[in-house]
């Protein structure tokens, strides 16, 4: 990890990019800024509604819960970048045991880079030629970098021979398995399988290591389906291995995992027979770094099993309540620039009104217009302009990409810290 990369991010001004922040904090260093330790919600510190933040002793919980849980299942764990995009968060990730760090796109991959990340799982086939010589010459740069991408067709696998052509080392790539019909990418079949195999080794310049998949693709997934799909995963493992195809790979990698069903996959991985070489057991879940009020509340595993310990959501959007046109309705000044709202609308949780906090009892977020969230008040809420109102989001993926400079604030809103992201 480039600590002088990171240490540059708190040199950065604050200024009118940043929404949220006190309008006389600009010019100020962010680290400037953070050394203030403003409150979050007093006046005079000057922080403006919307404002997302980020629950500095949630954050802790969940970082801490998941390397307890993946050491006790023993997971290596690369958790997904995707989810955050925040160098600050892949650091803290690492510093509680990841092994590594996840991505989806070139993109990402060159923000991680930049910020020294030395270990990078693909989670995507790639055959865009600029984006794998530029991987070529990091591996060529750097003995310590590795990297590993999905490849899951023939076609695909010359694709990147061509491109990698005359490149100093060998690309690492896994053989995604597809979880069905009508999932994502990645095979469907186990003969297909074997022929991209065969295509990778035939490639001068790639070197298949093992294989991967996403399980919360399963078709209509329950427990038994999904176990189902991870078990085909771990023998084709062994079916590659059995026939040669991996006697190239330095371990055997065997990687799945999404923020759903990481309890089976924790069940089966320990199912692994005995390979010719060490097996990493790779689980790659990326949303329980914020975890959320919503989508990942009812599916995490840890409601299936508590004593493993429970994931706290560590985002509030803090709004404020701009009209009250009838005893009915209420609207707020956040909306679907500020608010994630693809999987589900977000929930209001707490009214702060003179400093003091209460439930945000009868009133219900009934939908999101650009900039103001729809409130239904029911008889009897207690709500009046100039409110500030708390609403729990769902999704973390797309409540981290509308926000680019996210304080961190302690249980009484004391900002000790800001997430910078890279969308």
């Amino acid at each position: 990890m480039s600590s002088e990369a990171l240490a540059r991010l708190a040199e950065e001004r604050v200024d009118h990019r940043f929404k949220g922040l006190p309008p006389d904090a600009d010019g100020l260093t962010v680290g400037e800024l953070a050394a203030q330790r403003r409150n979050l919600f007093a006046e005079a510190d000057g922080f403006t509604a919307p404002v997302l933040a980020l629950s500095a002793e949630r954050l802790e919980h969940n970082l801490a819960l998941m390397q307890t849980y993946t050491a006790r299942h023993g997971l290596a764990f690369a958790p997904h970048g995707k989810t955050s995009m925040a160098p600050q968060l892949f650091h803290r990730q690492i510093e509680h045991g990841a092994w590594g760090i996840t991505l989806a796109v070139p993109h990402q991959v060159r923000v991680a880079r930049a910020f020294g990340i030395q270990r990078v799982f693909l989670a995507n086939e790639l055959v865009d030629a600029p984006a794998l010589r530029w991987i070529a010459g990091e591996l060529a740069a750097d003995p310590g970098f590795r990297f590993i991408c999905y490849v899951d067709s023939v076609r695909g696998a010359e694709l990147m021979d061509a491109a990698l052509e005359g490149c100093a080392r060998p690309v690492d790539v896994v053989v995604e398995l597809g979880a069905g019909d009508g999932a994502r990418t990645g095979v469907r079949t186990e003969a297909e399988a074997r022929a991209v195999a065969d295509a990778v080794a035939r490639a001068r310049t790639l070197r298949l290591v093992g294989v991967a998949g996403y399980e919360g693709e399963v078709p209509r997934a329950d427990p038994e389906r999904v176990r189902a799909y991870l078990r085909r995963l771990v023998a084709l493992a062994a079916g590659l291995d059995g026939a040669g195809l991996l006697k190239d790979a330095q371990e055997i990698v065997v990687s799945a995992g999404g923020s759903a069903w990481f309890d089976a996959v924790a069940e089966v991985f320990e199912e692994i027979p005995e390979l010719s070489l060490p097996v990493l057991k790779l689980l790659r879940s990326g949303a329980y770094v914020s975890h959320d009020d919503g989508h990942y509340r009812r599916l995490t595993p840890f409601t299936r099993v508590p004593e493993e310990g429970a994931l706290e959501p560590a985002f509030r959007l803090w709004a404020q309540v701009v009209s009250r046109p009838t005893p009915e309705q209420a609207f707020a000044n956040a909306g679907k620039r500020d608010a994630a709202y693809d999987l589900d609308l977000p929930t209001a949780q707490v009214v702060r009104r003179n400093g003091v906090e209460r439930p945000a009892d009868g009133i219900t977020v009934t939908g999101l217009s650009d900039q103001h969230a729809w409130l239904r008040t029911e008889p009897g809420a207690d709500v009046e302009v100039g409110d500030w109102i708390a609403l729990g989001l769902s999704h973390p993926c797309t409540s981290f990409d509308k926000w680019q400079l996210i304080p961190v604030a302690e249980a009484d809103g004391t900002v000790v810290d800001y997430i910078r992201t890279f969308f």
